[in-house]
């Protein structure tokens, strides 16, 4: 027993709706997941902190501070230094270390100094890892810098 089949406007405009359908819960489905797993809100209102971002800026640089990251053998090290390379203790330190795309990955290690740099134990996976600084010099000047680290395999 067959029956022939004859395709009608009805059949193609439930093909045409059945399609875009899926492709537009795919679509919902992606932009909330990235939403929901990367805020990527660095400042609450990024007008109020563009009002000083020159004066901090400023301020920052004129201390003259460097810094340098390594990983060797699971030890982290920051290395903060002066104009003249000498080694700086800020009167408050403390950095958060993460990956770019995700937050699970975020941690604040217990750094100290050993004389030349912090340092803080921590065994970083291999990959590319941000590393957000923020130190107060003893005059209160604010230096904040995030920091890029490459931890090979």
């Amino acid at each position: 027993m067959t029956k022939d089949f004859k395709l009608t406007g009805w059949h193609v405009l439930a093909i045409f709706v059945g399609a875009f359908g899926v492709i537009i819960a795919v679509n919902l489905a992606l932009a909330f997941n990235a939403v929901n797993t990367f805020p990527g809100l660095q400042v609450k209102n990024s007008y109020v902190a563009s009002q000083t971002f020159d004066d901090r800026r400023a301020a920052q640089e004129a201390l003259g501070w460097t810094v340098e990251t390594s990983h060797e053998d699971g030890l982290l090290a920051l290395a903060i230094t002066d104009e003249k390379g000498y080694p700086v203790r800020p009167a408050g330190f403390s950095a958060k270390i993460g990956r770019t795309t995700t937050v699970r990955d975020d941690r604040e290690p217990a750094f100290r100094f050993d004389g030349r740099a912090y340092v803080a134990e921590d065994a970083l996976a291999p990959g590319y890892w941000n590393i957000w600084l923020s130190a107060e010099a003893h005059d209160g000047t604010l230096f904040e810098q995030r920091l890029e680290l490459y931890v090979k395999e």
